[in-house]
């Protein structure tokens, strides 16, 4: 408790991660919110590395939740913090707007890739349905492929590419979800450009052309992005910040959450997530 409420730990976090998950799936009535809001420090070392660190745990999931807690670390923590870094959740982009003036907001490069690989399977899924009228089965040609798309282009083998140039062939209609696989191929490019500068071009395209796309599914993907372009460019100005760190810390927590068979009060489970997730130093 005392290492817990020693305001010192806070100290020199230039870069903040945010995130949220479950800690028990009991009636909230008995034990309060379900989802607890997570701050990671995701601050560089001397060598540049991230050494993320679980800095606290507050109940819910909202911009609120996240906002107050940032109020509460006063001015000069606030004014410390140069990059925050966020999944798309628009609560927690407003309370970093409102409450972190000196900060740049990141758009985590994992999650906008996720979103592009999502993209594409709902237009395999709607070319399947509309060609076949039913769901993929075991055979259609668009259901054989579902892994394929999910994965990158550079990482496929020569069988794998060959398999999917026939599903594509297999009818002029999968042509659809072969465009969309190049788009999000295109966007998960943008993260691999060994030079930032080169990166923030492919992007660039990206922001201005996705959302004129024909295919619904990819249109909607370049709205989402062109109203987080600050966000998802800012990963080539802050030499690929990310919200990995956070990942990392919320894997800790989901394992020790399962070795203690889960918890019944949320402070002693925030405690132990804070001893186990390196927020609490001696």
């Amino acid at each position: 408790m005392r290492l817990a409420a020693d305001e010192s730990r806070f100290e020199n976090v230039t870069t903040l991660g945010v995130d949220e998950h479950i800690w028990h799936h009991v009636d909230h009535r008995k034990r309060g919110p379900k989802e607890l809001t997570g701050m990671v420090d995701l601050s560089r070392d001397s060598t540049g590395k991230t050494r993320a660190r679980l800095l606290d745990l507050v109940p819910g999931r909202s911009g609120k939740a996240y906002a107050s807690w940032l109020s509460e670390r006063g001015e000069a923590f606030r004014k410390n913090v140069k990059v925050a870094a966020l999944d798309p959740f628009a609560g927690y982009k407003t309370a970093i707007d409102d409450t972190l003036e000196d900060a740049v907001a990141v758009l985590d490069a994992f999650h906008v890739v996720k979103l592009g690989t999502a993209a594409v399977d709902e237009v395999r899924r709607r070319v399947q349905q509309d060609t076949l009228g039913h769901r993929g089965r075991k055979g259609d040609p668009l259901y054989g492929i579902q892994t394929i798309l999910r994965a990158g282009a550079e990482n496929l083998t020569d069988k794998q590419r060959i398999r999917l140039t026939a599903a594509i062939e297999a009818d002029p209609a999968h042509d659809e979800v072969f465009v969309a696989w190049q788009c999000a191929q295109q966007l998960r490019s943008a993260y691999h450009a060994k030079d930032l500068t080169e990166g923030r071009r492919i992007a660039e395209r990206v922001v201005d052309t996705f959302h004129t796309c024909p295919i619904p599914e990819i249109a909607r993907l370049g709205r989402t992005l062109r109203r987080w372009r600050s966000a998802f460019l800012a990963y080539f100005t802050t030499s690929r910040a990310n919200n990995g760190g956070t990942e990392a810390i919320n894997g800790i927590i989901e394992l020790h959450r399962r070795l203690a068979r889960g918890y019944r009060n949320r402070e002693n489970y925030r405690l132990r997530m804070l001893l186990t997730a390196g927020g609490l130093t001696p």
